[in-house]
């Protein structure tokens, strides 16, 4: 069974899961050019790369820094689920917003604006706080 949810992970990344996924063939590849190793999370491929800054997903893939946290790569997955079931809208619903709030709330902290624990929770947004749920629930060891 767990094979089977694997390849209908991989089909559906491929096929309804497209954009993502192709974004994230790209940098897997430019990633294994420049010498970083890939490395596997239940079904997802990942990368670590710099220290201390969370990390990003791209379909079956996704990037962290060095040594990431369990729920870091729990939470990367659970946007991994978010692109099979959001398809070709992942980059306008979830991919794009997730990226412009991670840099507007790293600005505001870098400028000296505000702290991190002055600002909202990371998962107060929907979809942030649906990936780590997806990832929870679906990604337990």
């Amino acid at each position: 069974m767990k094979k089977l949810k694997a390849i209908g992970f991989w089909i559906a990344s491929f096929t309804w899961g497209l954009p993502m996924t192709l974004v994230g063939c790209l940098v897997a590849v430019a990633l294994m050019v420049t010498g970083h190793k890939p490395h596997r999370f239940h079904y997802l491929i990942y990368f670590e790369i710099g220290e201390n800054w969370g990390g990003f997903e791209c379909g079956c893939f996704f990037v962290t820094n060095k040594n990431p946290t369990f729920s870091i790569r729990r939470h990367e997955s659970g946007h991994g689920l978010q692109n099979i079931m959001l398809g070709v809208f992942m980059p306008f619903l979830v991919s794009i917003p997730s990226c412009i709030r991670y840099w507007y709330r790293e600005i505001l902290v870098r400028s000296g604006k505000k702290r991190y624990h002055d600002l909202p929770d990371y998962d107060s947004i929907w979809f942030e706080g649906w990936a780590t749920r997806l990832g929870d629930k679906y990604f337990k060891d």
